[in-house]
């Protein structure tokens, strides 16, 4: 057997039928997102906050969303207190991602909720949430794969891939990122 892509399902139920918005508010959005949200010329990071909340996002207080982050899905994004999205974040959420508070998601790191199963000749989309908890802290340039969660203070350090859940207060590195010790934070 072969992967043959005339047996893809652009409209495949884990996906297209599960956007959770109208197509006028999709098509809103993909415009709106490059001109208010990606622009590095609007330097206001409440702005933004506010962009994405009129677009259904769940924003706690004192978020700080740099420029050049981009959400694929508002309307399914959950953030809590006091989050900081550094520049040119990405946060594929084609299903939920609920972020808590006091968390960091550094430059250039990647969520990504979505990926293909190889065994299907129609590679067909898996899509499953992202769940990162409180103090959680994902490196620049990491990238966060579907179905994961981080527990509660754990880091994912620069340039690693997360394939499976991070432990809690754990510092996990490389590819695939993998525990090589405890975080602590001094009093």
């Amino acid at each position: 057997m072969k992967v043959d892509f005339t047996h893809y399902d652009a409209n495949n139920k884990a996906y297209g039928a599960n956007i959770g918005a109208s197509r006028p508010k999709q098509l809103l959005w993909f415009v709106c997102s490059p001109l208010l949200i990606q622009n590095p010329l609007i330097p206001f990071s409440g702005f933004r906050k506010w962009v994405l909340k009129i677009f259904g996002a769940t924003i706690g207080i004192e978020a700080r969303i740099r420029p050049g982050v981009h959400i694929k899905y508002p309307w399914k994004l959950t953030m809590g207190d006091h989050v900081w999205l550094g520049e040119n974040c990405w946060i594929d959420n084609i299903t939920d991602v609920v972020i808590g508070s006091n968390v960091c998601i550094s430059q250039g790191a990647m969520l990504c909720t979505g990926n293909h199963d190889y065994t299907s000749p129609g590679f067909t989309l898996v899509v499953k949430p992202i769940i990162l908890e409180d103090g959680v802290w994902i490196g620049a340039k990491a990238l966060v794969g579907p179905g994961l969660t981080a527990f509660s203070h754990s880091v994912l350090t620069a340039g690693s891939i997360a394939t499976k859940n991070l432990e809690a207060y754990g510092i996990y590195q490389g590819n695939p990122a993998s525990l090589v010790k405890t975080r602590t934070i001094k009093p």
